[in-house]
């Protein structure tokens, strides 16, 4: 029997199928998640941060990115890694993913994370904007198979939104109400429900080192949540 749980995720799956042309709208701040000169300003110096801190790591030879999506991270890993699987759940991303980058340093899978079995270890294992979508009875097996794709000495890499209301559309109200599941409005008036957590940070990091992981988790001024570790 489905649960409620298996039918968000799939509405879940199929968001992000259809929302892939509108993803980096939301992003690069434009058209309803534009929130004014000031605030987009914020985000991208916060983001800056994130990208001085990852590209900090230097070279590695293999890297997986979980949840790839349309590219934006996976190009900043095509600076530091030799060689990047990237896996996703929806298509039409890893389409947009692959016009984008146009490399052949990454190799692109279309799975499902949840019922992804890893099989390899990597030097760098990175999500971000994926960990939020999780339900918490899932995360336990879940990190659990990230840990496992990292090979020892290894690194996670993880950035994820933190509770903020101008980080979405100009349309949605963001409430940081307790409830698993939000609904989302794509621009053509389509509705999904999405589970979405947002993370404290003690909170993250005693998730990420009850898997095994030496970790340390931070926070920008206003918009992401953001850890990187090892696997000791």
């Amino acid at each position: 029997m489905h649960t409620i749980t298996d039918n968000i995720l799939q509405q879940q799956i199929e968001y992000y199928r259809a929302r892939a042309n509108e993803y980096d709208q939301w992003f690069y701040r434009k058209g309803q998640y534009d929130r004014g000169t000031q605030n987009n300003q914020r985000w991208f110096n916060e983001v800056a941060v994130i990208k001085n801190t990852l590209h900090q790591i230097g070279v590695v030879d293999d890297i997986l990115e979980l949840a790839c999506g349309t590219g934006i991270w996976t190009q900043e890993l095509l600076s530091i890694g030799k060689k990047i699987t990237a896996i996703d759940a929806s298509q039409e991303v890893i389409t947009i993913n692959r016009s984008k980058l146009n490399s052949s340093s990454v190799e692109y899978h279309l799975m499902d994370l949840f019922t992804w079995q890893p099989n390899t270890e990597f030097d760098l294992v990175f999500f971000a904007f994926w960990l939020s979508h999780v339900p918490p009875k899932l995360l336990d097996s879940f990190l659990k198979k990230v840990y496992q794709s990292v090979r020892l000495g290894g690194q996670v890499f993880i950035i994820d939104s933190s509770f903020e209301p101008t980080s979405t559309a100009n349309n949605h109200i963001l409430k940081d109400d307790g409830n698993l599941y939000k609904t989302r409005k794509l621009n053509d008036g389509q509705e999904f429900q999405i589970v979405k957590i947002f993370y404290q940070p003690d909170q993250l990091q005693e998730q990420l080192n009850k898997t095994g992981f030496q970790i340390d988790v931070k926070v920008t001024d206003n918009y992401f949540i953001y850890a990187h570790g090892r696997k000791i």
